[in-house]
């Protein structure tokens, strides 16, 4: 097939999502264009870098499982945002070099802006993963001056981690575990705060053990956010639906980052607002 197009590489690659947001977003727009699914095996990333480097067709890629990391070696340059998460989840041609971005990062926080434009004496992410997307997601919570508790099975990972990604922060460590049992802690009045709950792991996830959590370590008022997209309504939402606490699901991140991708390979501003709601329908049909 001729004609202008990007895809999204990784491996596995049948369950992903992006060919349907951006199928959707170039139908809108009339715009003659494809997006494709690519199975990419970690010893064939090099050459397939190699053969769409001179595809005068190829808009670029976005990358997922298991190449965020591995891909930055066969890149010419990084954008600084994905420089410093140390992970890129999109690379677009320009003059005849790859450029690394990283569109997790601003992705997620897309669902968290009308909070962030708010005012707030102290803000706190209990972060549970340590993952590749907690990378990005920890990286964005710092620039936003929230103070983040992450928490892995690894205490010790979790500490490199932020020690990495955001070594001026103040911010702290727990074992995963940590947060498995009822915990009686008294917390102080949250008014005037921002407090996150966010799922960063594949935990909960189709096929998956489920994630763990005590809503009692949950302080009043938190937004619990989870980026597991299979299924849409993990328990860990549920569970923090009926408890009364604002959620935020992982089509909101998915959708968010595939936006600021979308715009580099097509170089187009995709429908938002209310054509969110057709494109939700459509993913979950």
């Amino acid at each position: 097939m001729s004609g202008p197009y990007a895809e999204v590489i990784g491996d596995p690659i049948a369950q992903s999502k992006s060919p349907v947001i951006h199928g959707f977003w170039l139908e809108k727009l009339g715009i003659a264009g494809d997006y494709r699914r690519a199975l990419v095996k970690s010893e064939g990333l090099a050459d397939y870098l190699t053969a769409r480097r001179s595809d005068p067709d190829w808009r670029g890629c976005n990358v997922t499982m298991p190449h965020k990391q591995a891909v930055i070696a066969h890149l010419d340059r990084l954008d600084p945002l994905a420089a410093r998460i140390g992970a890129v989840n999109t690379i677009v041609p320009e003059s005849g070099e790859l450029v690394g971005y990283n569109t997790d990062a601003p992705g997620f926080l897309e669902p968290l802006q009308p909070l962030l434009a708010q005012t707030h004496y102290f803000r706190m992410a209990r972060v549970l993963g340590t993952g590749g997307a907690a990378r990005a997601i920890v990286a964005a919570l710092a620039g936003e001056n929230m103070v983040v508790v992450l928490a892995g099975r690894d205490p010790a990972k979790a500490r490199a981690l932020l020690d990495e990604l955001d070594p001026a922060g103040e911010h702290h460590v727990a074992p995963l575990g940590h947060f498995t049992d009822a915990t009686d802690f008294a917390f102080d009045d949250r008014e005037g705060c921002l407090d996150l709950v966010v799922n960063a792991s594949s935990l909960g996830m189709t096929g998956q053990p489920p994630l763990a959590f005590d809503l009692t370590h949950a302080p009043p008022g938190s937004v619990f956010y989870d980026i597991v997209t299979s299924p849409l309504e993990t328990a860990f939402l549920k569970a923090a639906k009926a408890a009364g606490f604002n959620t935020i699901d992982g089509l909101s991140m998915l959708i968010g980052q595939a936006d600021h991708a979308f715009r580099k390979f097509f170089g187009a501003i995709p429908p938002r607002g209310p054509a969110d709601v057709e494109l939700r329908a459509r993913l979950l049909a």
